[in-house]
């Protein structure tokens, strides 16, 4: 068996695994509802396997990232049913919960700072000379997505798919398609394939206003950090900044075209173009920035006072976003059964991000083992608005700020290895060992900013354990 044993299946429309959306407003979910999501999802499945030909793919991803940052366990039940050699039905069952801490933009300083949490009824305190973190990061999303498959005729296929999640603050629902024409004995695949999505975004203490002055001068006790986060007050209009509405949505509409060409009996090769448009909220409301003070004396480059405390102001993004992709990947299976695969991403984007991408994988194959050592590499520059903080004398004048790192100029490193073991009855078993590593860079600031470490490193390490069947 080659590599192109599933080439007359067009490949659906939808968002991939780094872009995975969230949802539905004000539901917040526990794990054990989750669970019990999974639990009823797969049952359900189990049963349709008596009388269809259905196949099963269920996995666990574990995620921790470095310096006691977000950690996650995210289950995931798939299931495929193959009605012919063209035609297949898939759905895909995703819960995940999250927890740790997550920077919230501001900068380190010489001095602790003590920060409102988003419903503006508790708060936290970042020690001195390091990165100030929101230990408050915690949620459980749930997820489900559909895909069917099909062939017109001979020279035409099909897809169609729904997706949606949960989580306590945020939803997301889309629906995809995509039309393929085949040519040359079906050596070569034209596809185009678009999708729409609308997301609800429902901070907890009502959506900011952009660049608007954050408190820090709330009425708690120490104590009240022991809620982590968990205030269910959704309705605080009292909140510094608020625009005390329930929601806020954003529109996303993306498209693509995309050829596939089986060169020989090896080797296919694919080429694509990528149009992505997004419009409404697109901040991130639980991140600010710092105000820098630039008056001469000695506190020249430590937090603006305003009036006796430090001055932070909310982050604020553009309404509208387009990017656009370039994409190649080539995979060839050598005479030993050897796969090897390669892949090449451009994007960019108005917002002034250009990003490059290059991931490789090389499975050698064995009877009935085989292993997958890989490596992506990632760098982007940063948006024309980043800024890793503003000052007294710009805050007020700026349209536009965020100091979130991921609009930062960045650069990436996964490590990976996947092993597995196919069963001769065709089943397999499954582990993946990952390794992230993430490097920023920027303006190092001055004055008490230049002995504060602004772009700290990050690694994340990540196992995935899954059962094919």
């Amino acid at each position: 068996m080659t590599i192109f044993s599933s080439l007359k299946k067009p490949a659906p429309a939808g968002k991939g695994l780094e872009e995975v959306a969230v949802a539905v407003t004000n539901s917040k979910r526990s794990p054990k509802d989750v669970a019990a999501l999974l639990a009823a999802a797969s049952c359900a499945l189990t049963a349709q396997n008596a009388s269809a030909d259905w196949s099963f793919d269920v996995a666990t991803l574990l995620y921790q990232e470095s310096d006691g940052r977000v950690s996650a366990i995210e289950p995931v039940i798939s299931a495929k049913q193959e009605i012919d050699s063209e035609t297949s039905l898939s759905i895909k069952v995703v819960g995940d919960t999250l927890t740790g801490a997550s920077p919230n933009g501001a900068t380190p300083s010489t001095t602790a700072q003590t920060f409102t949490r988003p419903s503006g009824q508790a708060g936290y305190t970042s020690a001195a000379n390091t990165t100030p973190l929101d230990p408050s990061f915690k949620d459980t999303r749930g997820a489900l997505s559909v895909n069917w498959v099909a062939p017109i005729d001979r020279d035409w296929a099909y897809s169609l798919g729904g997706y949606g999640s949960v989580e306590h603050d945020y939803a997301s629902f889309s629906g995809n398609g995509s039309l393929s024409r085949y040519f040359d004995q079906k050596n070569t695949t034209l596809t185009l394939a678009t999708s729409l999505g609308l997301d609800i975004v429902s901070p907890e203490g009502g959506a900011p206003t952009g660049l608007s002055d954050i408190s820090t001068t709330n009425n708690y006790s120490d104590d009240d950090d022991d809620d982590h986060g968990e205030d269910s007050d959704h309705d605080d209009d009292d909140h510094e900044g608020g625009e005390g509405d329930d929601g806020k949505t954003k529109l996303l509409v993306d498209g693509m075209v995309g050829i596939t060409q089986i060169l020989n009996r090896q080797t296919l090769m694919q080429f694509n173009y990528g149009l992505s448009y997004s419009s409404g909220y697109l901040t991130d409301p639980y991140k600010f920035l710092s105000v820098i003070d630039t008056t001469a004396g000695s506190n020249y480059g430590g937090n603006y006072q305003l009036n006796s405390s430090n001055l932070y102001v909310y982050e604020k993004r553009p309404d509208s976003r387009v990017k656009q992709s370039l994409y190649w990947q080539t995979k060839h299976q050598f005479d030993n059964r050897d796969i090897f695969n390669i892949s090449y991403r451009y994007m960019w984007d108005d917002w002034g991000i250009q990003s490059h991408t290059v991931d490789t994988k090389y499975r050698l194959r064995f009877e009935h083992l085989y292993f997958e050592p890989g490596v992506r590499w990632y760098t982007q520059s940063a948006a024309d608005f980043y800024r890793r903080y503003l000052t007294n004398t710009n805050y007020q004048s700026v349209s536009y700020a965020t100091a979130d790192y991921r609009l930062g100029e960045l650069d990436t490193l996964t490590y990976s290895l996947r092993v597995g073991y196919k069963f001769a009855s065709g089943n397999e078993l499954y582990g993946k060992v990952s390794l992230y590593e993430q490097t920023s860079k920027g303006d190092n600031g001055f004055g008490k900013l230049t002995s504060q470490n602004l772009y700290p490193s990050m690694q994340a390490y990540m196992l995935t354990v899954g059962y094919y069947f």
